[in-house]
């Protein structure tokens, strides 16, 4: 469903829908409702009987090698996967505790930090989205009655406007000593620099090394008691120097986008909690993250997140275009600080979906994709011993995988031409190993959604595909977000000469690819030399 047309139908439906995702996530069976469990059983009856039934083409001796190149591919990712959720399961049910009951002592006992700076960038949002947000931090300040700072970068007046009226009305019992707000109308564009400017004018105000401050964006709305939960990290912890925490996503859009989404981020969940078991984080999310304020004191830091870039031996020198939370986390890492992931302080992510929902989602891949790019490289070049081999590894394994993933459904259609049946064989197995993969993901869920196989396994192509092209295009960036933004789209001379260098590249690296697979199962003639 999309966005309804007025404020008041909005805000009613995003209550409605808060009200939903704040009732407590139920846990094992209780998720599950009668015809959930029906239709799974059904499936796994189903697809065991056509594995059973169905004429055993993976040890005919004609394709017998794809076979053992597709299930040694298999074994290899599924013990990757395998060991992200014993370590997610480990954090969760050993480490945190104890995490949060050192943290929890240490803020009954009365600590607090002795001012907290909110930085948060909005740009043309829906206004009630804008209220939702500010809300949900007034009524935070309130509660816990935190010195605060609230800094808005914007681009104009209009968001300006609907805040301060909002705050006008709604936060005249706040004491003006308790929270202070503050707008930072950028002169430059791009979020990258409003955020710039948001640290400088912090800055200029006085800031404390031990204060702490917040990074935010304009549509992340706090769910409970979401300053106690990540501050008081901070206090039971002097060697944390920043944290992220979980997400909800509340999506107005087409269902089958909102299905997506919300297993994206039951997948963030796994990932986020093995991850913490080392100390570090993959991404200091964007739509909430608090460090300490000694960071913000770095010329060297702000500087990192204004004019971020990287020096390619075809793109030349270019400026990241969002993807500043990648800038931040890799600064971080360069400090060796210490980062961590909350899993029970939640924000909320609210999704105005307008567009033709496949054309977003493509849209997304390259934009997250082509950060993850970008920083991987410089990432993996600081070495296991700086960014902690476990996480050294995945961000490796990151550049592996958009290839690997390719390797079977490439294999299996090649095989087909060998045993048309293989492919039948071959998708038996794709839907059952799926299944079993979203057993993992539902225990990270709100809800059981039954077409999580069929989107998993939709998501892992797309987006290994989506990840081959921006290796070679990692100038090209787009934000629908900020006015539009795009970059890498110049029309001149060398511009163009350097695209057909990229496609050039491309279509060599997948021909090449595909070339090594045909003839590695007889496909395709070896050649002579070979």
């Amino acid at each position: 469903m999309y966005a309804p047309e007025s404020d008041y139908a909005f805000d009613k439906d995003l209550t409605e829908r808060l009200r939903t995702y704040g009732a407590p996530v139920k846990k094992g069976l209780q998720k599950w409702s009668f015809g959930q469990l029906f239709m799974l059983i059904a499936t796994m009856v189903v697809l065991i009987y056509l594995l059973v039934t169905t004429n055993n083409r993976f040890f005919q001796p004609d394709v017998l090698h794809v076979t053992l190149v597709i299930g040694s591919l298999g074994i290899w990712r599924f013990g990757w996967w395998f060991t992200h959720a014993v370590r997610a399961e480990i954090y969760r049910k050993f480490k945190w505790p104890v995490m949060r009951d050192q943290a929890n002592d240490v803020w009954q006992s009365g600590w607090r930090p002795r001012r907290l700076h909110i930085q948060m960038t909005t740009y043309y949002e829906e206004p009630a989205i804008t209220k939702r947000v500010i809300g949900s931090i007034l009524g935070q300040i309130r509660r816990e009655k935190i010195p605060t700072t609230l800094c808005i970068g914007t681009g104009s007046s209009y968001d300006e406007l609907i805040i301060r009226s909002f705050v006008e009305t709604h936060a005249q019992d706040i004491p003006d000593d308790l929270a202070e707000l503050v707008f930072i109308r950028q002169n430059q564009p791009g979020k990258r620099m409003a955020i710039g400017l948001i640290l400088r004018a912090i800055n200029r105000n006085g800031v404390d090394p031990d204060d702490l401050v917040i990074f935010m964006d304009g549509d992340a709305l706090y769910g409970d008691d979401v300053l106690e939960k990540t501050l008081s990290m901070f206090g039971a912890d002097s060697e944390l120097q920043a944290l992220t925490t979980d997400e909800e996503v509340i999506c107005y859009g087409p269902k089958w986008i909102a299905n997506w989404l919300d297993m994206r981020f039951a997948q963030r969940r796994l990932a986020m909690q093995s991850h913490a078991m080392s100390d570090k984080v993959l991404t200091l999310t964007g739509r909430m993250s608090v460090f300490r304020a000694q960071h913000m004191l770095s010329e060297k830091f702000i500087r990192t997140i204004e004019s971020d870039h990287l020096d390619h031996w075809l793109w030349g020198r270019f400026r990241f275009l969002s993807g500043d939370d990648k800038s931040t986390w890799y600064h971080m890492l360069t400090c060796k600080s210490k980062m961590t992931y909350v899993p029970d302080a939640t924000v909320y992510t609210i999704e105005v979906i307008k567009e033709n929902g496949l054309e977003r989602m493509v849209q997304n891949f390259r934009r997250w994709s082509g950060n993850m790019l970008r920083n991987g490289s410089r990432a993996i070049a600081l070495g296991p011993r700086t960014v902690k081999p476990f996480i050294w590894w995945c961000i490796v394994d990151q550049r592996i995988a958009m290839w690997t993933m390719m390797v079977s459904p490439t294999l299996a259609i090649l095989a087909a031409f060998v045993d048309p049946a293989y492919l039948w064989s071959a998708l038996i197995w794709v839907m059952s190993s799926r299944v079993v993969l979203c057993l993992f993901l539902y225990r990270y869920s709100r809800t059981v959604d039954l077409s999580w196989p069929f989107i998993l396994y939709f998501n892992q192509v797309i987006n290994a595909s989506v990840k081959i092209y921006m290796i070679f295009h990692l100038s090209k960036q787009k934000w629908s977000n900020r006015g539009n933004q795009s970059s890498g789209g110049s029309d001149g001379f060398v511009a163009k000469a350097q695209n057909w260098t990229a496609k050039a590249q491309l279509v060599t690296a997948v021909a090449t690819f595909v070339t090594l697979l045909a003839i590695h199962i007889g496909a395709l003639p070896a050649p002579t030399w070979f």
